[in-house]
C-alpha cells in the first residue's frame, strides 16, 4: 500500500490587507508546465457567493513554494452582472485550457441556489485558450451542452483521453424556477476536435428514482484504458449525505456500471491514479474533520481500501453542516474543492479553499506517496 506523507505547506493566495477590503478566495485548480513553471486559477470575491466573484490567475517559478498573483483571466462583463469559475487542463502542444461557467447575478440578493428548491441560476460554458503559458487567452468560445440542464455544475477540468478525445465531467442542475427536463444527474460531455463542438455526452451517474444527486464528480483515465468515475452523493428525500458513489467503464464507447459505494463519507472529491496503480483520492470528509487522502485500489471493478491519511483541520469545529436544507449548507462552508497535480519530482500538489481567522484563502500541500 502507498504510504503519504505531507512534506511542506503554504499559501497560493491570501487577502493581504483583510482589514481594509474583503477579498476571499476559492475554488484553485494548478497546473505544472513543461518548463517546470505552475499556473494557479481560481475565484476572488467579496464571499463564498458572491456577484463579484471572478478568476483569477497567479503563477510560481519553484515548484509551487511562492506565488505571485498576476489579475484576472479576462475583464468580464459590462452590460450585465456575472460571476465566474474555472478549472485548467493541459491541451494539444502546450496549450492550456481554462473551463469557465458564468453566473447571471441579476438576482443580486441571492446566491447561487435557490433556497425553496434547490434551482440554480442561468450559466454560460465557456472555453479560454492559452498558448503562452496562461500570460494571455483567447476570446471566449461558447460551449454548446448537448443536453438541456437547464443549468450545469462546475465540478472538473476538462479530461483529455490518450485517443484525443476529451471529456467534460459536469452534473445537470434545475433551472432556477426547478425546471429540469432529464433529472439531476452526472453527464461528461465528449469532443473529438479539441473542444470546438461537444455533440454528444455520456451518461455516467444518475437515480432514475430521482432521488439521490451527484456533485463534484471526476472522471479518471486509468492505465488499462477504463475510466473511472466518481461522485460526492446526496440523497434529497432524506437530506442526508451519501457514501462517495464511483462506476467503471471499459472504454469510452461502453456504458458505466450501476453506482457503488467507495465506503468514503466526503464531498467534493479529487482523486488521481497512482504510478502503482493505486487511487488517491482527497476529499472533505464528513464523518470525521478536515480534508483526508484515502489510497485505495480497484480489484476488478472492487473498490477497496488500503488507508486513510488526514491532511488539515482535523482539531477544527464547524467546518461544515448538515442541515436538511442543502442550499443553507453551501453557505457556511469552511473549506473545500482540492485540486491535484502530479509534480516532476513525483510528489502530488494539493490545493484547497479554506477560511482561516476569517479569511477564505487558497492552500497548497506537497505530498510524498509511495
Amino acid at each position: 500500500m502507498s504510504a503519504i506523507e505531507c512534506i511542506s505547506s503554504g499559501i497560493i493566495y491570501r487577502n493581504p490587507i483583510p482589514h481594509v477590503y474583503s477579498k476571499h478566495a476559492y475554488f484553485p485548480s494548478v497546473l505544472q508546465l513543461e518548463g517546470g513553471e505552475m499556473i494557479a486559477s481560481f475565484g476572488i470575491g467579496q464571499a463564498f457567493e458572491a456577484p463579484d466573484l471572478h478568476t483569477h490567475i497567479a503563477r510560481s517559478t519553484d515548484q509551487g513554494e511562492t506565488w505571485t498573483l498576476e489579475g484576472r483571466l479576462y475583464p468580464g462583463t459590462t452590460d450585465r452582472i456575472t460571476s465566474d469559475a474555472c478549472r485548467l487542463s493541459h491541451g494539444e502542444n502546450g496549450e492550456i485550457v481554462a473551463f469557465v461557467i458564468r453566473h447571471d447575478r441579476k438576482r443580486i440578493d441571492e446566491g447561487l441556489a435557490n433556497p425553496e428548491n434547490l434551482g440554480f441560476v442561468e450559466v454560460e460554458l465557456l472555453l479560454f485558450r492559452s498558448r503562452d503559458a496562461g500570460r494571455t487567452w483567447s476570446a471566449p468560445e461558447t460551449i454548446e451542452p448537448p443536453l438541456t440542464g437547464p443549468s450545469f455544475e462546475m465540478t472538473s477540468p476538462i479530461v483529455p483521453l490518450r485517443d484525443g478525445r476529451w471529456l467534460l465531467p459536469t452534473s445537470t442542475w434545475r433551472g432556477w424556477d426547478g425546471y429540469c427536463p432529464n433529472g439531476m444527474r452526472m453527464v461528461a460531455f465528449a469532443s473529438a476536435d479539441q473542444g470546438k463542438s461537444w455533440p454528444s455526452y455520456l451518461d455516467v451517474m444518475a437515480d432514475e428514482n430521482g432521488s439521490v444527486i451527484y456533485w463534484e464528480s471526476k472522471i479518471v483515465e486509468l492505465e488499462d484504458g477504463r475510466l473511472l468515475a466518481a461522485a460526492w452523493a446526496y440523497d434529497e428525500r432524506e437530506s442526508k449525505d451519501l457514501p462517495n458513489q464511483y462506476v467503471v467503464s471499459q472504454s469510452v464507447e461502453e456504458p458505466f456500471s450501476e453506482p457503488r459505494s467507495t465506503g468514503l463519507f466526503g464531498q467534493t472529491l479529487n482523486m488521481m491514479q497512482l504510478d502503482d496503480g493505486s487511487i488517491l483520492t482527497v476529499y472533505r470528509r464528513i464523518d470525521e474533520p478536515g480534508l483526508w487522502a484515502n489510497v485505495s485500489r480497484l480489484d476488478g471493478v472492487e473498490w477497496v481500501n488500503e488507508g486513510q491519511f488526514p491532511l488539515w483541520g482535523q482539531r477544527m469545529g464547524g467546518l461544515t453542516s448538515q442541515n436538511v436544507n442543502m442550499a443553507d449548507n453551501f453557505a457556511v462552508l469552511k473549506f473545500g474543492a482540492p485540486s491535484l497535480c502530479r509534480l516532476a519530482d513525483g510528489t502530488v500538489y494539493v490545493s484547497f479553499w479554506a477560511v482561516e481567522d476569517g479569511v477564505s484563502n487558497i492552500r497548497w500541500l506537497k505530498l510524498r506517496v509511495g
